[in-house]
């Protein structure tokens, strides 16, 4: 079998002999090694983990086949608290016009839908953007590595589990989304990503319509409101107002306050 065929249904299916095997051979087709395998709490029971370092920097292993992305506004329940903190920033004039919160994570969250992904091995840490991001994908070829597609980095980020955020449907909303080490933020994903972790974070991907894991602070420096702040860390959060700016004149120049994934493709 390819190691980009490998799926997350079968990775689940793996006793832990079996997968740390796959673990190696993952890491010894990109020239690297196992720093870390251990497992990890899921939908359903818990997931094996894999960490590979190569030349000083850790990647994940991110098993593909055909998965579930995106987010169904519709059939989400919110709870009264974020309901009211969400009517509160509408009473400021935020929420780009829309009455409800459903309305609004439709048009800031991607839809519900299924891709068919390879399986890879994706940086563990986001790095700062050293070029444009036009100029990115040789930037990165030259080390080896590639932009993640925006369908690879929300399955990344929410590991299958289908809510809201990452660990759930729900945020803390008296506590800041951004800065700081401590929470349920920075607590490693179930693949073991440090992933939507700072909504002053700004990641990019091949898809000049997203951005992830982050809003670069708009929301937070605006006053927008404590669910406003904490929903840009959202697994499915593309918000097409962000990326607009990132990719239009006036982000121009501001390509190294922007972040990006490095994969490393598995064959």
């Amino acid at each position: 079998m390819s190691l980009a065929d490998l799926t997350l249904d079968r990775w689940r299916s793996l006793d832990a002999a079996a997968a740390e095997r796959l673990a190696h051979e993952a890491a010894a087709q990109v020239g690297g090694r196992v720093v870390l395998f251990d497992a990890a709490r899921h939908p359903g029971g818990s997931l094996h983990r894999v960490r590979v370092e190569r030349e000083g920097r850790e990647f994940a292993l991110i098993p593909g086949g055909t998965v579930r992305l995106g987010f169904d506004a519709d059939a989400f329940t919110a709870t009264p608290a974020q309901n009211a903190d969400y009517a509160e920033s509408v009473d400021e004039g935020y929420g780009y016009g829309h009455p409800d919160l459903k309305s609004y994570l439709a048009d800031v969250l991607s839809p519900p839908r299924t891709a068919t992904l390879a399986a890879v091995l994706m940086a563990v840490e986001d790095e700062a953007l050293s070029d444009h991001p036009s100029g990115m994908p040789d930037a990165l070829a030259a080390r080896g590595l590639r932009m993640p597609g925006a369908d690879e980095w929300e399955h990344a980020c929410g590991a299958g589990a289908g809510t809201l955020f990452r660990w759930g449907n729900e945020c803390p909303l008296g506590e800041p989304s951004y800065g700081g080490s401590g929470g349920v933020r920075h607590e490693p994903n179930a693949f073991g990503l440090h992933i939507a972790y700072d909504s002053y974070g700004t990641e990019l991907s091949g898809d000049p319509t997203a951005v992830h894991g982050g809003d670069g602070g708009e929301a937070v420096c605006g006053g927008y409101g404590d669910l406003l702040a904490w929903l840009p860390l959202a697994t499915a959060n593309r918000n097409p107002y962000t990326a607009e700016f990132v990719y239009g004149p006036e982000g121009e120049g501001m390509y190294g306050d922007f972040s990006t994934r490095p994969v490393l493709s598995l064959r």
